[in-house]
C-alpha cells in the first residue's frame, strides 16, 4: 500500500506564501500527480496536476498563484502557494492521478496538511 506524507501547511497571511511537500513511499516518475484540497463542509477538489513530462494544469481559482512541481528522485511533489487568500483555507492532499486529464485519485489518501489563511 502506497503511503503519502504531506507537510508544509500552517497559518499563512493573506497575500503570503506557503510551500507544501508530499512524499510518496513508492516511485512517482510514471504517474501524473495532483494536489487536492478539502475545505470544511465542501467536497475535495483537485487544484493542480502535473504530468509525467511536467506539463501542468490548474484550477481557475489558483491559476497564476499556485505552482506544482515534482522531483522524481525524491519521490516528492511540491505546491508553491503565493498570494494566499482566505478561501485557500483547507486541508491539502496529494495523490497520483489515474489519468492526467482526469481527477480520480490512484492511491489511498494521506493525512493531509492543514492550510489556514487568516490575518
Amino acid at each position: 500500500q502506497v503511503q503519502l506524507v504531506e507537510s508544509g501547511g500552517g497559518l499563512g497571511q493573506p497575500g503570503g506564501s506557503l510551500r507544501l511537500s508530499c512524499t510518496a513511499s513508492t516511485m512517482i516518475s510514471i504517474y501524473p500527480m495532483g494536489w487536492y484540497r478539502q475545505a470544511p463542509g465542501k467536497q475535495r477538489e483537485l487544484v493542480a496536476s502535473i504530468s509525467v513530462g511536467s506539463s501542468t494544469n490548474y484550477r481557475d481559482s489558483v491559476k497564476g498563484r499556485f505552482t506544482i512541481s515534482r522531483d522524481n528522485a525524491k519521490k516528492t511533489v511540491y505546491l508553491q502557494m503565493n498570494s494566499l487568500k482566505p478561501e485557500d483555507t483547507a486541508v491539502y492532499y496529494c495523490n497520483a492521478l489515474r489519468e492526467f486529464y482526469g481527477e480520480r485519485p490512484r492511491w489511498d489518501w494521506g493525512q493531509g496538511t492543514q492550510v489556514t489563511v487568516s490575518s
